[in-house]
């Protein structure tokens, strides 16, 4: 039990340092971004890639927006150094992207680093050196000065290399030194202040060419405020600090890797390491992506490009042979999906409220959606994927599915009636809702089963002396362009405007049918004359709405398409049972009459 072994550990100390500013601060800009998924990303895999693979992964960190690559590793293997290699041979390097190659304080490591980076325009040289007390003394057997003397000799063997070599080629290229006193987090901040300003002494940096310190959170022993004061402790009080770039590289031990790289920006680091999706070892380098993302919904432009996220995951997926989780921050599958009913009628009623506001605004609306902290079509994530049916869902989601299918808002009633039917096929064929499936159960349950056998040959309203006579086809045939109406209907119900009457020729599998009927208006009237082809029933409740939508031939004068939606609940003749018939058509006329004899069909078949 760990209870019984909780005493082993010791809390990891504070830092005192009561007049701290960072909590009062936020993030307003972007830090210099570093990706070492080809290096600390690619060590981590079970199946390091190749050559061709990481050339595809640079290239699309490239399209992504880093201008700072960590590459290889180059004298860990032959690979390493003939993919450097490849990298600066065949100009695969843009201008403006610096690549970077680590190796650690081993002077017999640093000289094949710098080797295979020669020819390169822009290369920092990462060196490593751990300066915790456990690692000094349990791994490297090392005292403080000890340690300070070979960072210090490991630099100057860089620069006499680099910067200050007489090689004409090596002088062409601008060189930078990073040093990262390995396991920072878990060093006095005494000493991670001392042996850097060793190492900036032998390197001498300027304000245009900044040495970078990488205070590491190699192993995560410490909470997010207690490592944001070390690096606030760091930044006061290491000197020429405009000479100095401080830079993070948190690893996930804690699972607190995102937390902790955010305040310790706001501690005053200028630049971030990490992988994308947290690739790395152990538990991973911190997420790229999250952090990016996270200033992109807090209005700041992260500087990289993850507009089609589906396209970054499948990548790193393919090459690095690790799945992206399905609950992923932004990227996972299930991100931005919601099972239960309660978050989807949330989410449906804030794209509705949305929807109205722009069209009240005329311009795009700040983003405020409940559920949703960003909008995921700016990650090129479609907005069908936010919401997923099972047996949990709720008529919020199942109201969404059907206006995407068929664009229509179901009425209430029927929304409710249809969710108990969509919940009730989930159960019991324990299976996830789809689109297709959702269009079957709506079209086999409340519309006609061969629309096009169902034909109106010729319709004629009269309403007193008025006449409007219509053909198959024809818009608008009531003469009433409201979007929506709604209503409690009985059949030859007398209006205090006058009667209306309707004659009409409908062919019904190929036979034709002369109908007749009088109403308050044409859809009570249709009504009368749909019982005189013998069906026995009573309307309990009716809705009509208009649809607008571009690209097909029945357009109004605008341009736009005019679709009308019907919707009846009817009662059989005994009493006894009740159904729903939906009908869409260009024609008002034969949307009420596929929705009428829809529901009337089912009802003697019940």
């Amino acid at each position: 039990m760990l209870v019984d072994t909780v005493k082993k550990y010791n809390a990891f100390p504070a830092l005192s340092l009561p007049d701290r500013k960072w909590p009062q601060k936020s993030l307003s800009k972007p830090p210099r971004w570093l990706s070492t998924d080809l290096r600390d990303g690619n060590q981590a895999l079970v199946q390091p890639m190749d050559g061709d693979a990481k050339l595809r992964y640079f290239q699309s960190l490239v399209q992504l927006g880093y201008k700072e690559i960590e590459v290889s590793y180059p004298s860990a293997s032959q690979t390493e150094f003939d993919f450097t290699r490849r990298l600066i041979t065949t100009k695969a390097i843009p201008d403006d992207v610096w690549i970077q190659v680590m190796a650690p304080c081993r002077e017999e490591l640093i000289r094949p680093t710098i080797e295979a980076a020669r020819g390169a325009k822009k290369v920092i040289v990462h060196i490593h050196l751990s300066t915790s007390a456990c690692f000094r003394e349990v791994v490297f057997n090392m005292t403080e000065r000890e340690t300070i003397e070979l960072a210090v000799r490991c630099t100057r063997l860089i620069r006499d290399l680099t910067k200050d070599s007489t090689d004409p080629e090596l002088r062409q290229t601008e060189w930078t030194l990073e040093f990262t006193p390995e396991n920072f987090q878990d060093t006095s901040p005494e000493f991670a202040v001392e042996i850097c300003e060793a190492v900036k002494a032998a390197w001498e940096p300027t304000e245009e060419n900044n040495i970078i310190f990488n205070v590491a959170a190699t192993v995560e022993v410490a909470m997010p405020n207690v490592f944001a004061d070390q690096i606030e402790y760091f930044c006061d009080h290491i000197s020429e600090r405009e000479k100095v770039c401080v830079s993070l590289h948190n690893h996930n031990d804690r699972g607190c890797a995102v937390a902790a790289t955010e305040m310790g920006q706001l501690a005053g680091a200028d630049r971030v390491e990490g992988c994308l999706f947290a690739n790395g070892e152990r538990t991973g380098n911190v997420d790229l992506v999250t952090l990016a993302m996270n200033l992109y919904t807090q209005g700041v432009d992260p500087g990289i490009d993850f507009g089609d996220i589906n396209q970054v995951v499948d990548m790193v997926e393919e090459l690095t042979k690790i799945a992206v989780h399905a609950r992923a921050p932004y990227a996972g599958k299930y991100t931005f999906c919601t099972f239960t009913g309660t978050h989807q009628d949330a989410i449906r009623k804030g794209y509705k409220s949305r929807a109205r506001l722009e069209e009240k605004l005329g311009v795009s609306a700040k983003w405020r959606m409940p559920y949703l902290p960003m909008d995921p079509a700016d990650l090129g994530r479609k907005h069908e994927a936010v919401i997923r049916l099972n047996s949990q869902s709720g008529k919020g989601g199942i109201g969404w599915f059907v206006n995407d299918v068929f664009e229509i808002d179901m009425p209430r009633d029927l929304e409710i009636a249809f969710t108990r039917m969509v919940k009730r096929y989930a159960e019991e064929k324990s299976v996830e809702v789809t689109h297709d499936i959702i269009e079957d159960l709506f079209r086999s349950h409340y519309m006609l089963r061969c629309p096009e056998g169902l034909q109106l040959l010729r319709c004629t309203l009269r309403t007193g002396k008025v006449c409007s006579a219509v053909s198959n086809g024809v818009n608008g045939v009531n003469g009433e362009h409201k979007h929506e109406t709604k209503g409690k209907a009985l059949a030859n119900k007398e209006s205090r405007s006058g009667t209306v009457r309707l004659q009409a020729v409908i062919a019904i599998k190929g036979i034709r049918h002369e109908i007749s009927g009088s109403g308050e208006d044409m859809f009570t009237s249709l009504v009368s004359a749909v019982h005189r082809l013998g069906f026995c029933f009573d309307v309990l409740d009716y809705h009509t709405q208009w649809q607008h939508s571009e690209g097909t031939e029945h357009e109004d004068s605008a341009g736009t398409t005019r679709r009308s939606a019907s919707f009846v609940k009817l009662v059989s003749g005994g009493k006894i049972s009740t159904s729903w018939g939906v009908g869409i058509h260009e024609d008002s006329v034969l949307a009420s009459l596929h929705a009428i004899l829809s529901a009337a069909e089912k009802l003697e078949t019940s």
